[in-house]
């Protein structure tokens, strides 16, 4: 896993009537941080990972005594490992916030499908070896002259298990100058919950960039703060994800230099995760209805209704593997069709090889099935589709704005 570039940066604001002036000097104010992402071959390695440990754990159900009551739970165990709502262990995308005076710097997720920040803190079990990767960067209470002990339990559920510690208050600093004063957060003792792959990956923790009506605790987002502390220009921020390559994150505005066209606007169907409907999804002869769908970051493929999936993997040729994911034949990956998401009557294309994540000789259909109960979404956009279409988050209006990526 390797971590990805991104750049967030706060526009100045500008009194110089010339449009293009101002477009430059808007430009020459973006703060950028360095990330880097997963390889491919990495992330392929981890699924053959798991595809390996699931037909292991099939084997010594089948060969041990269980009671049939048994056998369902190990079987279920196995399932949710693969039908997570938020697998971090695959997500991609990571860049750098500061906690503390002195700062203490740590990798996190920029997470739009949740809304909490959270990094482990000092004596955190289950967090992390220094033979692997360094170990965990852990936030140090004592060392910070600015923390403020609050205590309150604090417990977050992932499809894997959960997190757990308290919750505490102290600055936090995106980029190198946007910092966010008087900062709830959470100071994690139990990482348990995360599984084996938390302990493998280079993310320290996750600061989410939802709303505050999904937040643990009701506790105002690091953005919201940002937004009500004046430290950012405008209240919206902007996410550009690299093909294979850097990409950024902006934070008080976006980048018109990382898309063509212009931005079209969808209005959100309701502020908890960045949610909207949609027209359809249209791909080879399989087409659906009306539904809706989260953008987020946070996710790497890109998520539907399982009976919705299998006939799109049906219809390009994909194979369904133990874990819940798909493979398709590599010398078929240029026969896949364009898949085109309808949202508020415009198209939103993704080419068919933007569909398969590659290597090791083995291709992952970057699509998966999960299905949630209502009021859960229906499709989640993730990585795959935000890097095609670089999206804007806009918090005041309540909508996300879309425009084909360079």
């Amino acid at each position: 896993m390797y971590i990805k570039s991104i750049a967030l940066a706060a526009l100045a604001l500008l009194g110089n009537s010339n449009a293009e002036e101002m477009k430059e000097s808007e430009k020459s104010t973006l703060v950028r941080v360095p990330m880097h992402k997963v390889s491919d071959h990495e992330y392929i390695n981890r699924f053959l990972t798991k595809e390996r440990e699931a037909l292991m754990a099939v084997h010594n159900i089948e060969s041990s005594l269980a009671t049939s009551r048994n056998l369902r739970g190990n079987l279920k165990e196995g399932k949710d490992e693969s039908e997570i709502i938020k697998d971090y262990a695959n997500a991609q995308y990571y860049g750098t916030v500061k906690i503390g005076s002195p700062p203490q710097e740590f990798q996190v997720i920029y997470d739009t499908g949740s809304s909490n920040l959270w990094v482990p803190e000092v004596g955190c079990v289950h967090c992390g070896y220094k033979w692997i990767h360094g170990g965990k960067n852990k936030y140090d209470s004592d060392a910070s002259q600015t923390f403020v002990e609050d205590g309150s339990d604090f417990s977050i559920q992932y499809g894997s298990g959960a997190v757990s510690g308290v919750f505490a208050e102290d600055s936090a600093i995106l980029a190198d100058d946007i910092e966010v004063k008087n900062q709830k957060f959470a100071t994690i003792h139990d990482a348990a919950g995360m599984g084996i792959a938390y302990t493998f990956a280079y993310f320290d923790g996750i600061l989410g960039l939802g709303f505050d009506s999904i937040s643990v605790g009701g506790v105002e987002t690091v953005f919201h703060n940002a937004i009500e502390q004046g430290a950012v220009e405008k209240p919206m921020f902007a996410f550009y994800l690299g093909d294979n390559a850097d990409g950024e994150l902006t934070f008080g505005g976006y980048d018109d230099t990382k898309f063509e066209g212009d931005l079209s606007w969808v209005a959100l169907s309701d502020a908890t995760y960045w949610r909207i409907n949609t027209d359809g999804v249209k791909i080879g002869l399989f087409s659906s209805g009306p539904s809706d769908a989260i953008v987020d970051s946070g996710t790497s493929l890109i998520t539907g209704p399982s009976k919705d999936i299998l006939a799109i993997a049906l219809e390009i040729g994909a194979k369904p593997t133990i874990t819940g994911q798909y493979t398709i034949d590599c010398e078929k990956v240029d026969d896949i069709p364009e898949i085109t998401w309808t949202i508020d009557g415009k198209d939103y294309p993704v080419p068919g090889k933007d569909l398969v994540i590659s290597a090791s000789g083995t291709c992952l259909f970057a699509m998966m099935g999960m299905d949630f109960p209502k009021p859960g979404p229906q499709w989640i956009l993730g990585d795959v589709f935000m890097r095609k279409y670089y999206t804007v988050f806009d918090y005041e209006q309540e909508r996300v704005g879309f425009a084909k990526a360079v």
